[in-house]
């Protein structure tokens, strides 16, 4: 009989987690294979057994971090209208920082220092956004929207970045409802390039 597995997807995702908890809250020098295995209830092996070490650590991280938000994204049902889906996706996206905001500056911080992707790792972070392309190219497609899409996505991309990142470090005003402020903001956004 077989022996039960027990480094299995579920430490996996627990070390991932745990290991964005300590970049984003307390910086890249808080992050020791020996202090992730304690915080995580397991051990430097496992952590070696599942990564490999530190370097894999922060390419598996790094990938996750743009898996979880292409899931998001991806999630978004098609409704028919370009210009509706791009609001969705906008609002995907903002569910995905909000409930990861550990892997938020992963993906696009600076809390991996000297970390830089490989082609499979760049390749898998740009397919996480292809959802947003894909959008922006049928409604182009369409006539929907006025400008050439790569311009478009990454306006609409600044966009939702800017305000996550503004509302995932505090920044907007307390009495300021995020949730409506944010959607009318994409709204307005999207009627901008809209030729309706």
């Amino acid at each position: 009989m077989p022996r039960p597995r027990t480094h299995d997807e579920a430490l996996r995702v627990r070390l991932l987690d745990r290991a964005g908890e300590l970049l984003s809250n307390e910086g890249a020098a808080a992050l020791s294979l020996r202090r992730l295995a304690a915080d995580a209830g397991t051990s430097t092996t496992a952590v070696y057994s599942l990564f490999g070490g530190k370097p894999a650590l922060m390419r598996e991280l790094y990938v996750e971090a743009f898996r979880r938000l292409g899931t998001h994204l991806r999630a978004v049902t098609p409704t028919g209208d370009p210009a509706e889906d791009l609001i969705q996706l906008g609002l995907a996206y903002r569910t995905s920082a909000l409930a990861d905001p550990h892997l938020y500056s992963i993906m696009f911080g600076a809390a991996l220092p000297g970390f830089e992707p490989d082609e499979s790792a760049a390749e898998q972070s740009r397919a996480a956004l292809s959802p947003l392309l894909e959008v922006i190219e049928t409604g182009v497609h369409t006539g929907i929207f006025t400008d050439p899409h790569n311009t478009m996505a990454v306006g609409c991309w600044g966009i939702v970045h800017g305000l996550v990142s503004l509302e995932l470090c505090g920044s907007l005003p307390p009495d300021l409802d995020t949730t409506t402020a944010y959607e009318h903001s994409l709204r307005a956004n999207v009627r901008g390039w809209s030729n309706r």
